[in-house]
């Protein structure tokens, strides 16, 4: 009798000791995933985060936020700045934050602002986001006039080189700033287009003073364009309003005339973007 009862209770100890590991398993991808997205979640909302950063935020070991993070930057979820080795959005979490504002139930509600604006200073006008290096539509509102550029929403155009784009570069911190300067593609798309770093730098100094990006000729020879800065709560430029029409029909004088305009639209969109 004595000699069957340790068998059957190692038995019994073999079958308890492995049903708790089923759960364990089937959880661990639960709790790891978690902590992925509290970690992509950190960084998105501090738009910078370095490796003890995260680890003190999230009660995290080194060494787990450092494997964690070092998973997260080879998927492209997050992208490690040269200089400061600090944490960013990566790609994948850029397209998936645009898409979820296409995605979002207030888009009817930006696009009638933008008819609006169009309506009130009869241009084209566009509401922008940044998308890694480049500047993406995320929604456009034609004018009426047969002579205008056509571009749907979902484009990409550079950031050196039109309004929108000089005025995420200005708004930039410092560090940041450097950052995209040093990878930034200065192509030369006209005559007129800023393809040197000292000269987007001053360009951006006087766009901080100003509270508009204004260029001309710059991107297309004939188009002219104007943008104001769509805020966030930390104050970081989060998105632009910007008009776009042919210089035969607009001068800079014209396009500054508008700038009030423009901010009027960019602050009641505000609130259905953040």
């Amino acid at each position: 009798m004595s000699t069957r009862k340790p068998a059957a209770d190692a038995r019994k100890t073999s079958s308890n000791a492995g049903n708790p590991a089923e759960p364990d398993a089937a959880s661990e991808p639960v709790s790891v995933s978690e902590r992925a997205l509290s970690v992509l979640d950190f960084v998105a909302q501090s738009g910078r985060a370095g490796l003890m950063d995260v680890a003190v935020a999230l009660g995290l070991p080194k060494a787990t936020a450092s494997r964690m993070c070092s998973n997260l930057e080879a998927q492209h979820w997050l992208t490690r700045d040269i200089n400061d080795r600090s944490f960013q959005p990566g790609p994948r979490l850029l397209k998936m934050a645009l898409a979820t504002l296409k995605a979002d139930p207030r888009r009817e509600l930006r696009h009638s602002i933008l008819s609006e604006l169009v309506e009130e200073i009869d241009e084209t006008c566009n509401l922008t986001v940044l998308d890694g290096l480049k500047v993406r539509y995320l929604d456009r509102v034609e004018t009426h006039w047969p002579l205008r550029t056509q571009f749907e929403a979902g484009s990409y155009v550079p950031l050196h080189a039109t309004a929108s784009g000089k005025m995420y570069i200005a708004m930039m911190s410092p560090q940041k700033r450097a950052t995209v300067l040093e990878h930034a593609s200065f192509t030369a798309f006209t005559e007129h287009t800023l393809t040197r770093r000292d000269e987007l730098e001053a360009a951006c100094e006087k766009i901080r003073a100003d509270g508009y990006s204004f260029e001309m000729d710059e991107f297309m020879l004939g188009l002219i364009g104007m943008a104001v800065p769509i805020l966030d709560d930390k104050g970081e430029c989060r998105a632009t309003m910007a008009l776009h029409a042919p210089t035969a029909r607009m001068k800079f004088e014209g396009a500054l005339a508008v700038v009030p305009a423009l901010k009027r639209a960019a602050e009641r969109v505000r609130p259905l973007l953040f």
